[in-house]
């Protein structure tokens, strides 16, 4: 099929098929919303699904893994575990591995953190002053992940033209797909 005979294609659609491929396409995106937050319910987590974009928790996590997360209250962290957390003022998450734990007796923790594949811990990286993470900055914990499959997330990241090609392709054949 050329480019000509699409273009044919939507000539030929009334508006009223014009109106249902675009329901069609809004119900897509509502359906993938839903399917989030729900996955945000089950998981206890902002962000159930977060992919490594960077090589610093190798040879555990590799760039473009895609990691599975949850974030039950209830459960304490600990060393070793793999966390994904937020720090003030930046908009990425961070995935790195719990290093060391501070707890005081009125029941507060406080943890250290560091990439596998760095050579010092992350006090660098948390905001100006900020010297330990609390169970508020975490987004999740790692409980599973699948290797490479997050790799679209990073190219279209780095080669912005590459995204709005993808996106309009995926707009374009819903308007014109006619099933």
């Amino acid at each position: 099929m050329d480019i000509a005979t699409l273009f044919d294609d939507i000539k030929r659609m009334n508006k009223r098929q014009v109106y249902y491929q675009m329901l069609t396409f809004a119900m897509v995106v509502s359906s993938a919303l839903m399917i989030w937050k729900g996955l945000m319910v089950v998981t206890g987590s902002e962000s159930p699904i977060v992919v490594v974009l960077s090589g610093s928790m190798e040879p555990a996590f590799h760039r473009g893994d895609l990691l599975l997360l949850t974030n039950y209250p209830e459960e304490p962290v600990r060393v070793g575990e793999i966390v994904v957390f937020k720090v003030e003022g930046r908009d990425i998450p961070i995935v790195h591995r719990v290093l060391k734990l501070h707890e005081k007796n009125n029941q507060t923790v406080k943890f250290l953190t560091k990439g596998d594949n760095n050579s010092v811990d992350d006090r660098g990286l948390y905001a100006p002053g900020q010297l330990w993470l609390t169970k508020k900055d975490i987004v999740g914990r790692a409980r599973g992940f699948l290797p490479y499959v997050g790799i679209v997330t990073i190219l279209m990241n780095e080669y912005p033209k590459f995204k709005y090609a993808v996106l309009g392709c995926l707009g374009f054949y819903v308007l014109i797909h006619r099933e």
